[in-house]
């Protein structure tokens, strides 16, 4: 090994010898670059250069310069409602594609808001208000073409066992609806608000793990739940907590007393026919409308069944009532004063956060695949204002879904027309078809949640995240676990917030495992020693590459992030080790000592004053050490903070380099001098 070591730094030696020696023979040196000094920037315009690149970096009031003022109102009015924008070139084929589309949504729809109500403790018709009224004003207001609106299983869940909490849903049923309303409401000003001052970059912060693992533990958990349901448990006999343990002891203590043998079969029948259709729209992509319509024709069939043998006589639980008619209004039911505003408040804003997530990342992922542009502060805008109405329209919170807009897109949608088309197919069953719902048994609701749930685990994902990145695979099991094995808001919290869950109901420290990971990144950046790669002038990571050599005489060391005062003490120690274990492994070697230390501050964004600190005590302490400290590469912001705090003097501007191969150049023609 020393062996080596001793033939690479013969080699390098005499490499830096003729490069030398070819400089003296032509008596001249290669022309080096003085890294640029910017100018120095008022300080109200860097302010304002900062604030609009943080808050307008899409730069949303391009299209009104230089316009006329009736241009202007027109644009003004094509931003808050996009369908005067794309409405004007509607055609006979956009709405034939709407068309298709719309039905097909509404048939899949209409049996999951039954069931999602159930989810969130209401009754079926609060779900069926919430894929009408929210639909038709995101169809005006939203940007997206393919999003599917309304009620969703992980939402409706989420709320059902926060408003649980505060209201017990059987014994104060009005009660806990009015809450459900001012909670909406809260979630619709939470989303405009995000939207309406170009906030949503915070929605960022929870991470896509913690959003795999958020879903699939709901998932898992809403299939639990729908046991009783499947199984023919007297909802008296079930018990109210969510975790798995709690569901199956009480699923098993109730097997030779509680089961209902004829509700099982309605169930697994229709859940084995629902979980078939699904392959078969898997296995064939144009037969997508089979999985679609299957759970309403699962609703005709059972119901139809029920009705002539009468099986609700046999203790086959049936849905008995919907309400018919449109939306009543509910204004006055929301919360707006009392003990009950600050509660509704707080649930609104979590599942405000949740929903603007789920919707946003279906926006997202469909604006990709089209190629078209999503306003992401629009679509909050859109989705607030469709939450703001629906609580005074007693709806409760709506978003995009997965499975529907799927669907959607697959079905040929065009437009955000199609959610109309939706809208109005859920108005018609409200005010003609809900009475046939009377003997709809529940097992086949149950069965029609857990097939539509199941496709939100994604195994796929949480394999990709272990062979990936290992701290993103905590952060998705830690929230999948959390939400399975104890509550969803735990689940919640483990990944937004990490706590002591034997402490959850007390107010405490609480730091999220994303935030962890962030605050593990930002105070312990990685730092590598750099080496040069074979016949070129190229520094590259020893580690990454091991053909590369380090240079005799040189540490070459690059800093892979900003230095803060959250890390410049740790720069400047893991710098100094770098340096203490290079010059043992030389002495051991015998060979020439370190007297240059080069670091190269490409990946160096920013620096602040405890950066500039700690970049002052690593001077002093080579310069103990006899080394020469020298910079390659520093970036605008970084060398213009070093002029300003005179560190640039204090070592001498002739120590800061355009690049790494530059400072070891200059360094190499002195140390032949020398």
């Amino acid at each position: 090994m020393s062996n080596r070591i001793v033939e690479e730094n013969e080699a390098k030696k005499m490499d830096i010898r003729t490069s030398s020696s070819s400089g003296r023979h032509s008596e001249e040196l290669p022309y080096v670059h003085k890294v640029g000094v910017p100018p120095k920037q008022n300080l109200m315009k860097e302010f304002t250069d900062t604030v609009k690149e943080t808050f307008f970096a899409d730069d949303p009031l391009r299209p009104f310069k230089d316009q006329p003022r009736w241009r202007q109102f027109v644009l003004g009015l094509q931003s808050i409602f996009p369908i005067l924008e794309w409405g004007k070139d509607y055609n006979l084929t956009d709405l034939r594609g709407d068309l298709i589309a719309g039905f097909t949504i509404a048939s899949l729809c209409i049996p999951q808001d039954i069931g999602y109500a159930k989810l969130a403790n209401l009754a079926p018709e609060y779900g069926l208000y919430s894929s009408f009224v929210p639909p038709l004003i995101y169809a005006f207001m939203g940007s997206s073409r393919d999003i599917a609106i309304g009620p969703v299983s992980v939402v409706s869940l989420l709320l059902g066992t926060m408003l649980r909490k505060v209201i017990d849903p059987t014994e104060n049923a009005v009660e806990y609806r009015r809450l459900a309303f001012t909670a909406t409401f809260f979630t619709g000003i939470t989303q405009a608000t995000l939207g309406f001052f170009r906030l949503g970059f915070l929605i960022d912060f929870l991470s896509h793990a913690a959003i795999i693992g958020f879903m699939a533990g709901a998932a898992i958990t809403i299939a639990l739940q729908q046991l009783k349901g499947l199984l023919g448990i007297n909802l008296n006999k079930f018990t109210e907590k969510t975790d798995i343990i709690s569901v199956m002891r009480s699923v098993w203590s109730t097997v030779h007393h509680g089961w209902n043998w004829e509700t099982i079969v309605i169930g697994l029948s229709f859940l084995a026919f629902l979980f078939l259709a699904k392959y078969i729209g898997k296995k064939n992509e144009k037969l997508f409308w089979v999985p679609a319509i299957a759970p309403l024709i699962s609703v005709i069939l059972s119901t139809f069944f029920v009705y002539i043998t009468h099986a609700e006589k046999h203790g086959v639980e049936i849905v008995s009532h919907i309400r018919k008619g449109v939306n009543p209004p509910s204004l006055h039911e929301i919360y707006f004063t009392g003990g009950y505003l600050i509660k509704g408040f707080k649930i609104g804003l979590v599942a405000g956060m949740i929903a603007l997530t789920e919707a946003t990342a279906i926006g997202r992922t469909f604006a990709a695949m089209k190629g078209y542009q999503l306003d992401g502060n629009r679509e909050m805008v859109a989705l607030g204002t469709m939450n703001i109405v629906g609580s005074m329209t007693s709806c409760y919170v709506s978003t995009g879904s997965f499975s529907r807009s799927a669907v959607n897109n697959m079905a040929g949608c065009k437009t955000a027309a199609s959610n109309i088309v939706m809208s109005c197919i859920v108005l018609l069953t409200l005010e003609v078809i809900t009475p046939l719902f009377k003997y709809t048994p529940k097992a086949i609701i149950s069965s029609i949640i857990i097939s539509a749930v199941l496709s939100l685990i994604d195994i796929q994902a949480i394999i990709l995240l272990w062979k990936i990145d290992k701290f993103d695979f905590v952060t998705c099991m830690g929230a999948l676990l959390g939400v399975v094995f104890v509550s969803v808001e735990i689940g919640l919290l483990i990944a937004v917030r990490k706590q002591d869950i034997m402490n959850a109901s007390r107010f405490g420290e609480k730091i999220s495992i994303s935030f962890i990971k962030i605050l593990l990144q930002v105070t312990r950046p990685r730092t590598t020693i750099l080496g040069k790669l074979p016949r070129t002038n190229i520094y590259r990571n020893i580690y990454q590459y091991p053909e590369a050599a380090k240079v005799p005489g040189m540490l070459i060391v690059r800093v892979d992030s900003a230095i803060y005062f959250s890390n410049s003490n740790y720069v400047k120690e893991r710098i100094l080790r770098w340096l203490t274990d290079e010059e043992e492994q030389l002495k051991e070697n015998q060979l020439p000592r370190i007297q240059y230390l080069i670091v190269e501050m490409s990946p160096v964004t920013d620096v602040d004053t405890s950066a500039i600190h700690a970049l002052e005590e690593l001077h002093k302490n080579l310069q103990k050490r006899d080394i020469q400290l020298c910079l390659a590469n520093p970036g605008q912001s970084v060398i213009d903070k070093l002029h300003a705090s005179n560190f640039a003097y204090l070592i001498g501007e002739d120590k800061i380099f355009l690049s790494v191969a530059d400072a070891v150049l200059s360094y190499a023609q002195k140390m032949e001098e020398f």
